[in-house]
C-alpha cells in the first residue's frame, strides 16, 4: 500500500495530527487496521514535509503531554492526491490501497467514489478483453495458455470485487 498517498489524501480534509490520522486509518481499515504501525505515519508525515508536500505546525501540547505537530497540505501535496486520485492502479492492483483512496475520496470531497470504481473498472475490462483475445490465439496444451487463463480468471475476480465495491458505496454506506 503506497502509505505516502493515502496520507496525503487523509490531510485533504483537513488538517491533522499524526495520531488522528493513524485513528482514521485504522477506522477505515476495521479490522485489517489493528496491525497498523502507528511509527510508520509519523516517518510518512517527516519524509512528506522534507519532500514539500505537507507543512507541519506545532501546537501547544496538555500539561502531561508533549506539543504535537499539526500537518496540513502544501500546494504540491494537493497536486499530488489529485494525481494519485485519479491513477487506474490495475493491472497489480493493492484492494486496500484503492479501498482507502474510495475512503479518503468520499471523505475530502476529491472525487465520487463511484466514479473512480467505473474508471477502473474500464481499465479492468481492456485488460480483461485483451487477454481473453491472447488466450483464444494459444493452443490448447499451452504453458502461457494456463497463465493467460489465470490472469483472465484474476481480472474477473477483480471486476467481481469492483461490483462489491459499487453496491456498498451507491447505498451511501461506504463512508
Amino acid at each position: 500500500m503506497a502509505v505516502r498517498d493515502v496520507v496525503l489524501a487523509l490531510l485533504a480534509k483537513e488538517p491533522a495530527h499524526g495520531y488522528q490520522l493513524g485513528a482514521r486509518l485504522r477506522a477505515a481499515l476495521g479490522p485489517l487496521g489493528e496491525s497498523l504501525n502507528a511509527g510508520q505515519i509519523y516517518v510518512t508525515l517527516a519524509r512528506l514535509e522534507k519532500a514539500g508536500l505537507v507543512s507541519a505546525e506545532r501546537a501547544p501540547g496538555l500539561p502531561d503531554r508533549p506539543d504535537r505537530k499539526t500537518y496540513a497540505l502544501t500546494p504540491d501535496g494537493q497536486r499530488r492526491v489529485a494525481e494519485w486520485v485519479a491513477e487506474v492502479s490495475w493491472p497489480k492492483p493493492d484492494l486496500t490501497e484503492f479501498h482507502l483512496k474510495l475512503v479518503a475520496a468520499a471523505a475530502a470531497r476529491l472525487a465520487d467514489p463511484l466514479a473512480l470504481i467505473d474508471a477502473q473498472r474500464r481499465a479492468l475490462l481492456r485488460r480483461l478483453r485483451n487477454a481473453q483475445l491472447a488466450a483464444l490465439d494459444e493452443p490448447d496444451d499451452s504453458v502461457s495458455g494456463l497463465l493467460l487463463e489465470g490472469v483472465v480468471l484474476r481480472l474477473e475476480a477483480d471486476l467481481r470485487w469492483l461490483e462489491a465495491c459499487e453496491r456498498t458505496w451507491a447505498q451511501g454506506a461506504g463512508g
